[in-house]
């Protein structure tokens, strides 16, 4: 980037797939970056919040894919990044979204349980950039992006996998950045900290747990989805072009307790 003016955050021509990005957080960084200019392939197991959110990227003026799979099928990284460059061109922006959580007491937690999460939320995010590095490097630039977790840094009891996985994904992500870099590829990630959504909202009436986080927080709030959608637009974009193997944090502050 030759200098920082207002087109430093353009996403105008580029293209992004984002695993689950349909609902969930998923859905709100589709939305951020096409906001900014680009276009957008989503890929999920199933086809849930794909009207809304194929309306919502039309009305920010941009192009939108969908295609339905489990990212976790051996092999289909490579198809389904071809699949991108068959239907747009080209592929700038790989977002490592789709994950799960299940939980369960030490003793009791079952292998397959550890095995299907361990497969989404790692295996397949390291296959899909894998097979994305590899159209990045022909154009000499890209951007991965990695979804963290609180559960990059501590401990969580009653998710081993989920634990294990985001540490994981902390791993790769370095490892990633420090490989791609000389090929002017950017690779990322974002922790978010506990937003509220539907999924969290059992946690924050929680008349226990909800009082316990929000104290934990110094912003003194939960986040709102809203608020990851600068964090991802800035690290798609040309202003991050000198930021690399980081993983950023969006949190309030949780972690600094």
């Amino acid at each position: 980037m030759a200098a920082f003016d207002r087109q430093s955050f353009s996403l105008t021509g580029k293209v992004a797939l984002i695993t689950g990005g349909a609902r969930g957080l998923g859905k709100y960084y589709s939305l951020a970056l096409s906001l900014y200019g680009a276009d957008i392939f989503i890929v999920s197991q199933s086809k849930t919040g794909w009207d809304d959110v194929k309306q919502a990227i039309e009305a920010n003026g941009q192009r939108v894919a969908f295609l339905q799979q489990d990212i976790t099928k051996t092999g289909c990284a490579a198809d389904i990044v071809a699949q991108v460059v068959a239907q747009f061109g080209r592929l700038d922006i790989l977002v490592n979204n789709a994950g799960m959580q299940l939980r369960n007491d030490v003793l009791a937690f079952k292998d397959e349980d550890w095995r299907r999460v361990i497969d989404l939320n790692l295996n397949a995010l390291y296959y899909l950039s894998h097979a994305a590095a590899q159209e990045m490097v022909k154009q000499h630039a890209g951007k991965i992006i990695n979804v963290g977790s609180m559960q990059s840094y501590r401990a969580g009891k009653y998710i081993f996998p989920y634990t294990a996985s985001k540490h994981g994904v902390m791993g790769l992500t370095k490892a990633y950045a420090d490989a791609l870099a000389p090929e002017n590829i950017q690779v990322n990630g974002i922790a978010p900290g506990y937003i509220s959504t539907d999924m969290t909202k059992p946690l924050q009436e929680d008349p226990v747990r909800g009082p316990e986080i929000a104290s934990h927080i110094p912003a003194g709030q939960w986040g709102v989805p809203d608020q990851l959608m600068g964090p991802m637009v800035f690290l798609a974009s040309a202003a991050s072009d000198y930021v690399t193997g980081v993983m950023l944090p969006v949190d309030g502050g949780y972690l600094l307790r």
